[in-house]
């Protein structure tokens, strides 16, 4: 399907690796012109030759910034003053239990993946309305819906992403602008790889990792209904279409790439 994004900027945060980047690469795939972001300028360099040499026909860009600084947040919008779509994909998360999270941790967490996120829309959303056309898109977690439990201070964090988006949709009424968050289930990062393999190392060295991903998922995981990890692509894909003019239906809406993993009807 041709997206019609060809000539796009987007700024994806947090774009050098996991989900991130799948995203930049699918939407440098579409022609869009992505910036990079990271806090590691060789990591974003390194990404941004990745997509020029993959997708000629685009000028990636290096937007290295730690985005929970307000001096280096500011700088990068002033560098980079209009864009047309806006991925808010950083963050952080950990299992940690409740008790274990201090002020401090919870802090963190909130400007990480609130405050950082909401400083862009505030930098960015004016100038998508007076344009008529923007795409605002947050990457949350199943974990905003169903909060396991285990990290009560990222769950928390990715909620409060479903109702900013519906606040900030309420803005764009009438306008080729939309707001919109996709809630992805357990995903393939290379963290995630490098600790399934780490797992059946001494036990089970001669497994595949097709089969010790299915082993770990029917042992860890045994209500998700596609029994692997969601691949960050799948993700990528699901994303560059909400970013395209085929999805200005699309408001305020939380679109769930859970594999099944969420019991409920919504």
């Amino acid at each position: 399907m041709e997206m019609a994004l060809t000539n796009k900027t987007a700024l994806v945060t947090g774009s050098t690796r996991g989900i991130g980047k799948a995203i930049a690469l699918e939407l440098a795939k579409e022609g869009v012109h992505v910036l990079i972001n990271g806090r590691n300028q060789e990591a974003v360099q390194q990404t941004v030759e990745e997509i020029k040499a993959k997708y000629p026909s685009t000028s990636p860009q290096n937007a290295a910034a730690d985005l929970t600084n307000k001096e280096q947040m500011e700088t990068l919008c002033q560098q980079f003053p209009s864009i047309d779509i806006l991925v808010n994909n950083m963050g952080i998360y950990e299992i940690k239990q409740y008790e274990h999270v201090d002020d401090e941790g919870w802090e963190t967490y909130f400007r990480t993946n609130v405050l950082a996120a909401n400083g862009l829309v505030r930098c960015y959303l004016p100038t998508m309305l007076s344009q008529n056309f923007g795409r605002i898109l947050f990457i949350a977690s199943e974990e905003a819906v169903m909060p396991s439990g285990l990290m009560p201070h990222y769950a928390a964090t990715k909620s409060m992403l479903l109702s900013l988006a519906k606040s900030l949709s309420k803005l764009t009424a009438g306008a080729e602008v939309t707001v919109n968050t996709i809630l992805p289930g357990p995903t393939l990062s290379e963290n995630v790889a490098q600790i399934i393999e780490g797992m059946f190392m001494d036990e089970e060295p001669s497994l595949s990792f097709s089969e010790k991903e299915k082993k770990f998922m029917a042992s860890n995981v045994p209500h998700s209904e596609i029994q692997r990890f969601i691949r960050p692509e799948e993700i990528g894909r699901l994303a560059a279409f909400m970013c395209s003019p085929h999805a200005s239906a699309f408001k305020g809406s939380p679109i769930r790439m859970d594999g099944g993993i969420v019991p409920t009807i919504f």
